[in-house]
């Protein structure tokens, strides 16, 4: 991993100099309401250009998401008279168009796709149901990810489960088994899509708000509606040709893409005490450089550190503020190598602040013979 250079910076000290505190949406706002009060961001100014939405720039992401995978939907279920092999090619096709209309959704969720509240809210719910999300729960959830990413005594909001070295070498066997098998590639970016897509957003609890539980109950309603009517008229093989593998390839890519904008090898984890907003989006939050094609598919959201400084920046307008904004000039970044081998790293070095492999965590551990006994 390495870091963007190549513009000066204005002041002396780098990102911690720029680590203050900037909440975009009210629901962030919320989450992080516990914060340090003195944590403010003096970039303030400097960013709200980019949070400025624009409706013919929203407009063209429509064009370029919603629209071409609904259209590329109804022709997979009309190709099935033709070969399945054919449906489900176009169906794959259509994974990059719905991983767009996710991000739609998601920039939805955060009021910044339109500048109107009540577009964002009717957009945001149509988007989520294209993408099996209940609305409101989501948001609220995601929400409190933004508000708690990089601190260590507020882990498990949203975001992967990742344990310290202290508490793996700690846990039971059990414990250990279940960890290793739940951050296995095979569990995360195959079990993973379909328990985040299809399991997940289905499910509900006591501890929910009364706007979360309506959102899941009416997903969940509308979608059994529209899952029992197309297996009535058309029939349950036509639907998993038709529409299951761009809900499993887009439901990959995504589970990836928010694995690593968390997890290389010296992100930002601290206690609560030491914990700012602004030093988690800019020391926490990658910059996954892709080839411009996977780019458009993602919906630029590999520019994740400028999303966690401010989640009222669009998407479409996350590239420009990357390049025009100093702030951003030493932040992490990844290739896309660098991203696949981010899967091998497993548990939180709290002392060093790093993420460490299993062979790394033994390697520390062989100086003590009665330790190296507890790693599994």
């Amino acid at each position: 991993m390495r870091r963007v250079s190549g513009r000066p910076h204005s002041e002396s000290g780098g990102i911690r100099q720029a680590a203050y505190l900037y909440m975009g949406d009210t629901a962030t706002r919320t989450a992080v309401r516990d914060g340090d009060p003195a944590d403010r961001c003096p970039w303030r100014e400097a960013i709200e250009p980019y949070e400025r939405s624009s409706v013919p720039r929203a407009l063209v992401d429509l064009a370029t998401s919603v629209v071409p995978y609904l259209l590329l939907t109804v022709v997979a279920y009309l190709c099935m008279e033709v070969s399945v092999w054919l449906t489900i090619g176009i169906s794959a096709l259509a994974s990059g168009f719905l991983l767009r209309t996710f991000i739609v959704f998601h920039d939805c969720g955060h009021g910044s796709f339109f500048g109107s509240k009540r577009a964002n809210l009717w957009m945001g719910r149509f988007t989520a149901f294209l993408t099996y999300q209940a609305f409101y729960s989501w948001r609220y959830k995601h929400a409190l990810h933004h508000g708690s990413a990089g601190d260590l005594d507020r882990r498990g909001q949203g975001d992967v489960e990742t344990w310290t070295v202290d508490e793996y070498l700690a846990a039971s066997w059990k414990g250990k088994l279940g960890y290793r098998a739940f951050r296995s590639p095979f569990v995360m970016f195959t079990l993973g899509p379909i328990w985040s897509l299809m399991i997940g957003p289905r499910l509900w609890n006591r501890k929910m708000r009364k706007p979360e539980l309506r959102s899941v109950w009416l997903t969940n309603g509308a979608l059994a509606v529209m899952l029992t009517a197309i297996i009535y008229f058309i029939g349950i093989g036509t639907w998993a040709a038709a529409q299951m593998p761009a809900a499993m390839i887009a439901g990959t890519a995504g589970v990836w893409l928010f694995y690593v904008q968390h997890q290389f090898e010296d992100v930002y984890w601290v206690s609560n005490d030491r914990w700012s907003y602004a030093e988690a989006a800019l020391r926490g939050s990658s910059y996954l450089r892709l080839p411009k094609v996977f780019q458009f598919f993602t919906g630029n959201i590999g520019l994740h550190h400028v999303h966690h400084l401010s989640s009222r920046v669009p998407n479409y307008n996350l590239q420009r503020a990357h390049e025009h904004l100093e702030i951003f000039d030493d932040v992490p970044v990844l290739t896309p190598w660098q991203a696949v081998k981010a899967t091998r790293l497993k548990l939180i070095d709290a002392e060093r602040g790093q993420l460490l492999t299993w062979g790394q965590l033994r390697q520390r551990r062989t100086a003590s013979p009665a330790a190296s006994t507890a790693l599994f």
